[in-house]
């Protein structure tokens, strides 16, 4: 089944062969880029970037992947467009679809992102919502590919707040095959609809997906821990809520309590000696930087797929 046309907005309307799919034309992009190989499978297309939250790496990574496969991509900011001054998310998704080839958004509400789906005319990709991350986690798996040899059999535990990373992350990594464990306070368990629809999908795939709240519980033979930022972007910093996740913090103690050769992660930005300490993010566990890179080439398979 070809994956032309179709919008990347949750993880969940994807099969098993489907993000595969995605997963081995990223690993080709990024052999034909390390060797010189040209590969403007874009050439003449264009991508509308709405950025409602800004971003450093979504923005780049979008960006050169459009130009290295021949096309072109446009920053377009609340402020310096129409919908800063009132103009619908439907209007605007049908205007930019007779100018482009496809749409990337990064926004704060999910239903904003619904909404350009519904829409347009060309595919939508969720560059980050409020509910889900799903170009993240392609990335990830795709670093997890690269340090484990493989996805499926593996556990990855998240630990921290709950939010559209693990979200995303409890969909994409159930649907591939990989033992998932969310922990975190109680306070702060997952969404419970997501966590329906990932029970549903790890029903379907045999694999385990659970959350814990003690953090060492969580690591317990975990092959990856991950990470993100304590407070989201347009989140208020709020002590009690930083107390009951500091417990949490990705630190070498709790590294330690997992496999030997685990690997950590963190989708940036960081905020060192929070959410994780400078030992580990500098230290030989950590693979930050390749997720970082991943980005761009998980996020250039999508395009040169769907569009």
């Amino acid at each position: 089944m070809s994956l032309k046309g179709r919008s990347f907005i949750d993880l969940y309307d994807f099969k098993r062969f489907e993000l595969r799919r995605i997963l081995d034309t990223a690993h080709d992009l990024k052999r034909k880029q390390r060797r010189g190989e040209p590969h403007e499978l874009l050439k003449g297309k264009s991508l509308a970037m709405i950025f409602m939250k800004s971003s450093t790496r979504t923005r780049v990574s979008f960006e050169v992947g459009m130009t290295q496969l021949g096309g072109h991509a446009l920053y377009l900011s609340p402020s310096g467009t129409q919908l800063g001054r009132g103009e619908t998310i439907g209007d605007t998704a049908q205007v930019l679809s007779r100018y482009c080839s496809a749409i990337m958004a990064r926004v704060y509400a999910h239903d904003e992102i619904m909404g350009l789906a519904q829409h347009a005319t060309v595919p939508v990709i969720n560059g980050l919502s409020d509910l889900l991350h799903p170009c993240q986690i392609m990335a990830d798996m795709l670093t997890i590919e690269e340090h484990k040899g493989g996805l499926a059999g593996l556990k990855i535990a998240y630990v921290g707040d709950a939010n559209n990373v693990s979200n995303s992350i409890m969909q994409g990594c159930t649907i591939m095959g990989m033992d998932v464990t969310i922990g975190s306070p109680k306070k702060h368990d997952p969404d419970k609809a997501i966590m329906k629809r990932a029970t549903e999908l790890s029903d379907r795939y045999d694999t385990h997906l659970e959350v814990a709240h003690d953090p060492f519980e969580a690591v317990k033979n975990a092959d990856v821990i991950y990470t993100d930022t304590f407070f989201s972007m347009g989140q208020e910093r709020d002590k009690e809520k930083e107390k009951d996740l500091m417990p949490f913090q990705v630190n070498q103690e709790l590294v330690d309590a997992a496999k030997k050769h685990v690997i950590a992660m963190h989708c940036l930005p960081a905020h060192r000696n929070e959410e994780i300490t400078d030992e580990v993010m500098d230290g030989p566990h950590s693979v930050v930087f390749d997720q970082a890179e991943n980005r761009l080439h998980a996020q250039k398979a999508i395009l040169a797929l769907i569009v």
